[in-house]
């Protein structure tokens, strides 16, 4: 069975700049699922914020194994309610890849816990993309770098809690550098962020971008079934579910009428 990607865009540019309108003309994240449907392990589909639910409602993550996030213009009207789906989803073992802009998205911040900043430039300045860990799944078939003719720059410091592992780091024309590809656990859910993706130049048609972003969602997918119920729960084991007997000893907090307390 093919992994089940859902390729999620903000889809505003496209609507309201003709230069990205006539980048993409089906829209990123349209361009983004043409790519990966190249490969048969992979069945992508598409969402974004205009649709009800933007397009992700419970039962669609159900049946996601790998969501793909790219924002940028209209991170504050994404509902926060899906905000939290989104991420109960990945603690239960939903990959995410975050793209590009994407680094300041509510459901990326959230899930780092931390602001994701950074420093930028849009200049249009060649991006030269390292290979830092060669063996790395993400990397497979990847020379040692490549480049991108064209591209906005991210720049060090970058706001976000160290990475498992960093995959890729990046030299900018301007001299800046940045760590472009970084892999987190979050729960059971494997994220990966992938800095390239500026909506005025034509990354996501680059060869090398398309099969990063093949790579990662295999790697993101955990073909493990869901975590099931409420992941956020923290049930109380009384001391008679103990898996040992064991007697109760020394003062406790009494809370009156909470279930799972005596």
């Amino acid at each position: 069975m093919p992994i089940r990607a859902v390729v999620w865009g903000e889809n505003v540019h496209e609507q309201k700049n003709r230069i990205v309108a006539g980048v993409y003309p089906k829209g990123m994240h349209q361009a983004i699922a043409d790519a990966l449907n190249q490969d048969p392990a992979i069945q992508a589909t598409t969402a974004t914020l205009q649709e009800p639910e933007h397009g992700l409602p419970e039962a669609r993550l159900r049946e996601t194994d790998v969501l793909l996030w790219w924002g940028h213009a209209a991170h504050k009207e994404v509902s926060d309610e899906v905000v939290e789906r989104v991420a109960e989803a990945v603690w239960s073992g939903m990959g995410l890849l975050v793209l590009h802009s994407g680094h300041f998205s509510k459901i990326f911040k959230r899930l780092m816990g931390a602001p994701c900043n950074l420093t930028w430039r849009e200049a249009g300045e060649r991006e030269r993309l390292w290979v830092t860990s060669r063996n790395h799944p993400i990397a497979a078939g990847l020379p040692d770098h490549f480049e991108l003719e064209q591209e906005e720059m991210y720049g060090e410091p970058f706001g976000v809690p160290e990475p498992l592992e960093t995959v890729f780091v990046s030299w900018f024309q301007g001299g800046e550098v940045f760590r472009s590809g970084l892999t987190y656990k979050r729960g059971a859910g494997n994220v990966f962020y992938f800095r390239p993706g500026h909506e005025t130049y034509p990354t996501y048609h680059d060869a090398n971008v398309q099969l990063v972003l093949k790579n990662a969602v295999k790697w993101a997918h955990n073909p493990a079934a869901r975590i099931p119920g409420d992941v956020t729960a923290a049930p109380n084991v009384p001391v008679g579910k103990a898996l040992e007997p064991i007697e109760e000893r020394g003062p406790k907090l009494h809370h009156a009428g909470e279930e799972g307390y005596r």
